[in-house]
């Protein structure tokens, strides 16, 4: 990867594309130097697709129910990744498991809606989390940008951004709060990549 040329992403997703659309807005804005190349679904006729093909973007859809394991899965994914150029898979509101070869070793990120080794795990993900954290009377949440193996919400912290926890809050008015710290999180790791500037020693992200 050349950091002086836009960065080629796949984004793999879902559900309704949000992320994505977060990820395509920033690149407009010139605050983001990437391309997307693919976008891939683990689930048929989602809206993120429609988001996809509506930016003239490739997307094609890879039911997870289709496959019987994940090694499967997980095969079928990375050959529909590998059709196109790609630099670093973003996973965008992902919802399955995969096996992470050794050449996408540190190049798949993620976005977990709290402070991870807190409240993240299988079955820790959208509103699951935020009621988690209310019901355990967490005072501070907040985003974990890390890269991804194969293990849920393991793999070494890139970035993560703290949110209060408010007295009356509901899972709804926190996720709110979390996912605009989401949208500011998520593309500056991106474009830490973009830029060369993101080493792994370890478990220890080192930003230079």
């Amino acid at each position: 990867m050349n950091p002086t040329s836009p960065l080629n992403i796949a984004v793999l997703l879902s559900g309704n594309g949000s992320t994505l659309q977060n990820i395509l807005d920033r690149i407009d804005a010139g605050t983001l130097s990437a391309r997307v190349t693919c976008v891939v679904a683990s689930r048929e006729n989602v809206f993120g697709l429609e988001r996809a093909r509506n930016a003239n973007i490739p997307a094609a859809a890879v039911p997870r129910k289709a496959f019987a394991d994940t090694a499967s899965f997980s095969a079928a994914i990375w050959a529909e990744v590998s059709k196109h150029p790609v630099d670093l898979v973003v996973l965008a509101g992902f919802m399955s498991l995969l096996n992470v070869p050794d050449t996408y070793r540190n190049r798949i990120m993620n976005v977990h809606p709290a402070l991870i080794p807190a409240f993240c795990g299988q079955g820790m993900y959208g509103h699951h989390v935020h009621e988690a954290v209310i019901a355990y009377g967490a005072k501070i949440t907040g985003v974990t940008v890390h890269f991804v193996d194969e293990h849920y919400d393991h793999g070494p912290i890139i970035l993560q951004g703290p949110v209060p926890v408010l007295d009356g809050d509901t899972a709804d008015t926190l996720a709110e709060r979390v996912q605009a710290e989401e949208r500011e999180l998520y593309p500056r790791a991106i474009q830490l990549f973009a830029e060369g500037r993101l080493s792994v020693e370890g478990r220890c992200v080192r930003i230079g």
